[in-house]
């Protein structure tokens, strides 16, 4: 505790010494995304480590959002907890009309299910775009998914994550039997733990658009079924192969499911990440037009780079 609070005074008089404010003018604006587009930004912590610069994002934080900084037990976990939050307020801002808004002024509020939301504010009577947002993170990046009039949800899950049981006993409790099964016909651990992964993200993808939580919408009680053209594994599907990723509720059969879009791709080479948007799909041939993606990392108030095409961006599903 007094580590904590010793932190905390750091924090706060280095603030004051540092009377530099950053507006949303120091952002690079960037155009809305289209309909049934995604637009998704991170950062990698390990490349923000100026304590100036991570003074500036404390800056556009607020009261609550600083408290719950420094609620955090650690450095590190204060460190990802202030990006998570310095990422929303400054991707959000960049969409703003001819970026109107400050980082600082947006406000949030959660839905019945503790999903945060923008809570929109008339700016001189500036028309404030429909924008829904979704945020996901590791110890190694932090994720921020961005659409126009879609629900969204977005998940990022380490490749090398270890899992400490059973990889089919955690299936089985928390899988349908459907999804059990494809795990349980992989005879290689590690081929089968990568699918596990990629089953996971998708999964918590969807939870996180519904923006029910896991508690309200448990993964047992849903499956995620593939539909290709050639049959196979996840790791045997990419580019541009038309496909359905189709979710079948079991608590709610007429749930609107095939409204859902999904994608799933390798992110940074280092992670998997799976979004999930609602919205009226396009049907091609034997499967829907894959989802429009641009990626961005970003040091906010510093550098932005669009990856989009590289080698930090690998479509495994769903992608154009």
């Amino acid at each position: 505790m007094l580590l904590l609070l010793r932190h905390r005074l750091n924090f706060m008089m280095n603030i004051r010494c540092f009377q530099r404010s950053f507006s949303a003018a120091s952002l690079a604006p960037v155009q809305l995304p289209s309909p049934m587009e995604t637009h998704l930004w991170y950062i990698l912590p390990n490349e923000v480590k100026n304590a100036s610069l991570l003074n500036q994002y404390l800056e556009i934080l607020s009261p609550c959002e600083k408290e719950n900084v420094f609620r955090m037990r650690g450095d590190q976990l204060q460190r990802r907890a202030l990006l998570a939050r310095a990422l929303v307020r400054t991707t959000i801002a960049r969409y703003q009309t001819n970026c109107q808004v400050e980082p600082r002024s947006l406000k949030f509020k959660k839905n019945i299910y503790g999903k945060p939301e923008v809570e929109w504010q008339d700016v001189d009577g500036s028309h404030l775009p429909p924008l829904h947002f979704n945020i996901s993170h590791t110890s190694s990046i932090i994720a921020c998914g961005v659409t126009v009039n879609s629900a969204i949800g977005i998940d990022v899950e380490e490749k090398q994550r270890k899992l400490k049981n059973n990889i089919l006993a955690f299936a089985r409790r928390y899988f349908s039997p459907y999804e059990v099964g494809l795990l349980t016909a992989i005879s290689d651990p590690e081929f089968q733990r990568q699918e596990f992964i990629k089953l996971w993200t998708l999964k918590e993808a969807y939870v996180k658009a519904l923006g029910r939580g896991f508690s309200a919408a448990p993964f047992k009680t849903f499956t995620i079924r593939f539909r290709t053209a050639t049959q196979g594994h996840l790791s045997e599907r990419r580019g541009s192969e038309a496909f359905d990723v189709v979710v079948d509720s079991f608590d709610d059969p007429k749930n609107l499911t095939s409204n859902w879009q999904f994608a799933l791709l390798e992110l940074a080479g280092s992670h998997y990440a799976a979004i999930c948007i609602e919205g009226d799909r396009i049907t091609e041939g034997n499967g829907t037009l894959p989802m429009k993606l641009t990626v961005r990392r970003t040091i906010p108030f510093v550098e932005d780079e669009c990856v989009s095409g590289t080698d930090a961006v690998v479509a495994i599903v769903g992608l154009t």
